[in-house]
């Protein structure tokens, strides 16, 4: 019997209530906070119980809208992603592409080796670079029919972009915002470490695509055993993937088009490095791209607004997914839980053997990592207790700040994630199935995790 778990929505809704029961159970509690260098850090051993704060079902009804509330950022930029990308499909510059690299796909052995390393690869030097994570969604509305036209399935072409930047995002070497947010904290200098977290990307890059090359072998030889088999069928009907065989090749306005479209990409990656960009900067220099692609494309007013308001009301359904995601975290946090759960897990940490204090601070991580995802947040919260921890268990801090990076594999998987369930309903793709699929790749990351940190505590990395 096959393990189905409920839809995203209903998922989401009853983790909702769950948290809110446990509200009513789990005592309230807090740290003391102190201002330094500008940013609030949890004073260690000042947790005290507070009044209790039970969220009852005028909370349990409100999370959501405040979610859309919190959640107002990412909700706008992938609403604005939405009809962005659907005024450049209007042009059809990326469906010439992909029937571009489909035909040499078919043509050229080294093509189809290389298709999934390098993109993979990509992606997940933008997660250890400059932090890409939300800046990933937009990417599986091109990454999946381009899986399609290469005999691959949707899972591959969710995997490719969202896996690839999220597992760079977790082994990061130069993020400012996990790495150099957490080393800060902890009172280490600035990327310090930056060789080991650098093999550590390397083979955590490494076994994504040995996984993602093993999966693609495998339904290329028989597609039916792939879950997204009968889904993946309607949609290359959709595609239309006879034309490929037919296609001319790239136009100019093609090419200029792309051009345009790549260049966004590079200026995007230059205001997130160089001058601090974040979604809104983002979003804007999207909403430029378009319009400068519909001048390209010679689209017209009418033409170019309702492509572009077609591409966002087809996402309303994923911004519900994301404000709901959202109003589990908002009744954690009104409910005065989180601490609470925090200063239960904290002393677990402790081992005679560093090696299995490590283990276990890792594990302690990805617990957390359930309940706050961002990685700068949970850097605030956890490192001052996890920091002082080290010393005490005989774990040097720069080990600590890997355990809490690698806390942050699972966030493919979680239900939790605004960004895992937004790529996932904007990909229609069920949270069961996807989960399923990524369990033993999520197995594989944490032996792999187990590993890489027992180095580091056996020989007391600095």
């Amino acid at each position: 019997m096959k393990l189905r778990l409920p839809n995203t929505y209903v998922l989401l809704v009853s983790l909702l209530a769950l948290i809110a029961l446990a509200t009513w159970i789990v005592p309230g509690g807090r740290f003391e906070t102190a201002l330094v260098n500008g940013k609030t850090l949890i004073i260690p051993g000042t947790f005290h119980l507070v009044e209790a704060r039970p969220q009852g079902l005028a909370a349990f009804l409100t999370a959501p809208i405040k979610g859309f509330v919190e959640a107002a950022l990412i909700i706008g930029f992938v609403l604005v992603v939405g009809g962005v990308f659907a005024v450049l499909q209007k042009t059809e510059a990326i469906d010439a592409l992909i029937k571009s690299v489909a035909q040499a796909h078919q043509r050229s052995a080294l093509v189809r080796a290389l298709v999934i390393p390098v993109f993979v690869t990509l992606f997940s030097l933008g997660g250890a670079s400059f932090g890409m994570a939300e800046e990933a969604i937009p990417f599986v509305l091109i990454f999946i029919p381009l899986a399609l036209a290469l005999k691959l399935d949707t899972l591959t072409g969710v995997a490719i972009p969202f896996v690839g930047s999220q597992i760079g995002f977790a082994t990061a070497f130069l993020n400012p915002f996990n790495v150099g947010v957490a080393q800060g904290i902890a009172g280490l200098p600035m990327f310090s470490g930056l060789g080991y977290r650098a093999l550590c990307w390397a083979v955590a890059t490494g076994l994504t695509i040995g996984f993602l090359q093993w999966w693609a072998l495998r339904i290329r030889r028989d597609p039916t055993l792939s879950p997204t088999y009968e889904a993946d069928q309607a949609r290359r009907a959709e595609l239309d993937l006879a034309a490929f065989e037919q296609f001319a090749g790239l136009t100019r306005r093609h090419k200029t088009v792309l051009a345009l479209f790549a260049g966004s990409l590079l200026v995007m990656i230059g205001g997130v490095v160089r001058l601090g960009w974040y979604i809104e900067e983002i979003a804007a220099l999207f909403l430029v791209m378009a319009v400068g692609v519909g001048l390209v494309a010679r689209l017209s007013a009418d033409e170019f607004m309702a492509a572009f308001l077609q591409g966002a009301r087809d996402l309303v359904g994923t911004a519900l997914v994301i404000a709901l995601a959202k109003g589990t975290v908002i009744l954690l946090r009104e409910g005065q839980i989180i601490d609470t759960l925090l200063n239960a897990l904290a002393p677990l940490v402790a081992s005679e053997q560093p090696v299995f204090a490590a283990h276990k601070m890792f594990l302690i991580q990805s617990v957390i990592n359930f309940f706050i995802h961002s990685g700068t947040g949970q850097a605030a919260l956890t490192m001052p207790i996890m920091a002082p921890l080290a010393d005490l268990v005989g774990l040097t801090r720069q080990t600590a700040v890997l355990a809490f990076q690698l806390g942050e594999l699972t966030t493919p998987i979680i239900p939790t994630s605004g960004i895992t369930v937004g790529v996932l309903a904007l990909a229609r793709l069920p949270l069961g199935t996807w989960v399923r699929w990524m369990l033993p790749l999520q197995g594989l990351y944490l032996l792999m995790a187990l590993l890489l940190l027992s180095w580091p505590a056996l020989q007391g990395w600095t």
